[in-house]
């Protein structure tokens, strides 16, 4: 704390906005304070100002890509941008895979079926799934496993 202004001084001088000097220097007492409760230091002062330097680069270099290609002067007019969805090819690609998964539960037995789908698609813990079923959750896992093994094998076998 006794060097925090000239830190923060220094740090000022890398990135040029002191708001920025400030967030690099606490940053930097944080690492400084992890290392130095883990192993004593010979030079504490020189190794905190390197630890300060090197975030103050680092946050520069990252502020002048960030600058570069997020320029807010920029206008941009996303009526022409790209839609987020996938390619015509990739859609009827992943349509096919999920019609093997499908027909991959299909095969299974109920109860092995109804555990797979509670566990991956109803985000069910195995302890609840076992509850619902009335089954342990040992044999919950044991039932999750083989439908996932058994899907697995399926999309290998038609791929």
């Amino acid at each position: 704390m006794a060097h925090r202004r000239e830190l923060v001084n220094y740090a000022s001088g890398i990135v040029g906005d002191r708001a920025r000097a400030e967030d690099v220097v606490q940053e930097a007492y944080l690492r400084f304070a992890d290392v130095a409760g883990r192993r004593l230091l010979d030079e504490p002062l020189g190794y905190l100002y390197r630890i300060v330097r090197n975030l103050a680069l680092d946050g520069r270099r990252r502020q002048a890509h960030e600058d570069r290609f997020l320029s807010p002067a920029d206008s941009v007019d996303l009526s022409q941008a790209a839609e987020a969805r996938p390619s015509p090819e990739t859609e009827a690609v992943d349509r096919a895979e999920l019609q093997l998964v499908m027909d991959a539960l299909a095969e299974l037995p109920e109860r092995t079926r109804r555990a797979l789908e509670m566990h991956r698609f109803g985000g069910l813990k195995l302890r609840e799934i076992a509850e619902r079923l009335g089954i342990s959750v040992t044999l919950a896992h044991a039932l999750v496993a083989e439908a996932v093994e058994h899907c697995r094998a399926h999309l290998r076998k038609l791929s």
